[in-house]
């Protein structure tokens, strides 16, 4: 019976170790890529100095965004798949010179095939298509067949950070935005996926409800400069020209900006709900499906509740598709509840909406969670409104799903069960990244 000589076993136990060493560095890469690389948030605790109708306010707000406003713009709210699907399409249909389409979630199904079909029959007939999806939002759910479609019909194809590729860190930080610009004329944003589950009208738990914003006016041009920000990257090709910048006349009278976050810079979304918070001397309702705020927004929650301020969160109820972040969130309910903090939790079915509006004046609607993945990983992208007509139509809508929602109250907190508080112990060190 042979035996292995010392020098093999040697050679063995060299590469072992030489095998073992680099799976750990790759490990700790990976773990410094995901837990580490991070836009900075600042902790914005400011005092209430000015208040939101004051002529300081739009500018702080925005200060690291683009604080002067754009004056001239229409916005118009579309509510659930059944406003917001037909809107989109008929606006592609009618593309002339070319379709800018950004999605997070993007699926093979009905409604996914519907916006395929679109997006194809516009290049098919010599429309300049560009479609661009996240790597993992538009993941297992969109098959290759789709993406085979979308080449074959001539529109240009790509993902934002794919997930074949050594740059974890890439693969964290994903486009959460959603954006639509048709002719460089017409443009929408909001919080709406390309599935299923937003077709209807939030009338039982298989239809989210969901808000989505059709645009006009020279807000359309920043919304196409946030497209070609992620389309650059991912493509290295520039846009330009008359289909994609034509001149934008004005289309309304609201004042409007926009806030697109970026990697490895300061949070500007942090900024302008801190700015706006600290600011608001009514009102405070939020919207959120995905709900798990930091320290610093409890504390100036809390804070605009104790100067009388009427602050109130409504979030999903037991319709959520992500128990974990909700899990995560639920520690921070019993200091926002202690504080003054109303919340209430939707019924009917998952409610995907994320805005703000302050004392019937400022509005904020897009992408954005209000959460710490939304403010120091994903790119997010977010309306901002400053008019008094439109805030009370956002107040009409927060006050509208109110009816449909039940309160969420401090005894309610109290007496949650041991699996809930099992749940947020477990998910509290990976808050971060939910």
């Amino acid at each position: 019976m042979s035996k292995t000589s010392p020098k093999k076993r040697n050679r063995w136990k060299i590469l072992w170790v030489v095998v073992v060493s680099l799976f750990v560095v790759l490990l700790a890469v990976a773990a410094f890529g995901i837990f580490f690389l991070k836009r900075a948030v600042v902790d914005y605790r400011t005092d209430h100095d000015f208040s939101v109708r004051d002529p300081a306010f739009f500018g702080s707000a925005h200060a690291l965004a683009d604080p002067p406003p754009l004056d001239g713009n229409s916005v118009k709210l579309l509510h659930n798949g059944d406003q917001i699907f037909p809107a989109l399409l008929e606006a592609i249909h009618s593309a002339k010179g070319s379709v800018n389409f950004e999605a997070f979630l993007f699926n093979s199904d009905e409604v996914g095939a519907r916006f395929r079909d679109a997006l194809c029959e516009r290049a098919q007939a010599g429309v300049r298509v560009r479609v661009l999806l996240d790597g993992i939002g538009s993941g297992a759910a969109f098959s290759d067949a789709d993406e085979a479609a979308f080449r074959r019909a001539g529109c240009t194809f790509a993902y934002y950070h794919p997930t074949r590729s050594w740059r974890v860190d890439k693969m964290n930080r994903r486009t959460h935005r959603r954006i639509l610009v048709v002719d460089g004329k017409v443009g929408f944003t909001g919080s709406v996926g390309f599935a299923k589950e937003w077709t209807g009208n939030a009338d039982s738990p298989e239809h989210w409800r969901d808000v989505q914003v059709r645009l006009e006016g020279p807000i359309v041009a920043k919304l196409q400069g946030a497209f070609q920000q992620h389309w650059v990257r991912a493509t290295g090709e520039t846009i330009s020209g008359a289909a994609e910048f034509p001149p934008l006349p004005s289309a309304g009278k609201l004042r409007t900006q926009l806030i697109a976050s970026h990697s490895f810079s300061v949070s500007p979304m942090s900024l302008v709900q801190a700015v706006a918070f600290a600011s608001a001397e009514k009102t405070i309702f939020i919207t959120n499906a995905y709900c798990a705020p930091s320290d610093n927004q409890v504390a100036l929650l809390t804070k605009a509740a104790a100067r009388g301020v009427d602050v109130r969160l409504l979030v999903p109820g037991r319709h959520n598709d992500q128990p974990m972040t909700k899990s995560a969130g639920r520690d921070a309910y019993g200091e926002l509840l202690e504080g003054g903090v109303k919340i209430f939790e939707y019924a009917p079915s998952m409610i995907h909406t994320k805005s703000i509006v302050v004392d019937g004046m400022f509005s904020v609607i897009g992408s954005s969670n209000f959460d710490s993945r939304s403010a120091q990983i994903n790119e997010e992208l977010d309306i901002t409104v400053y008019d008094e007509g439109f805030g009370a139509e956002m107040d009409a809508v927060f006050q509208g799903d109110l009816k449909s929602s039940k309160p969420y109250r401090l005894e309610d907190f109290k007496k949650r069960s041991a699996w809930e508080r099992l749940t947020e112990w477990l998910v509290a060190p990976l808050a971060p990244l939910l």
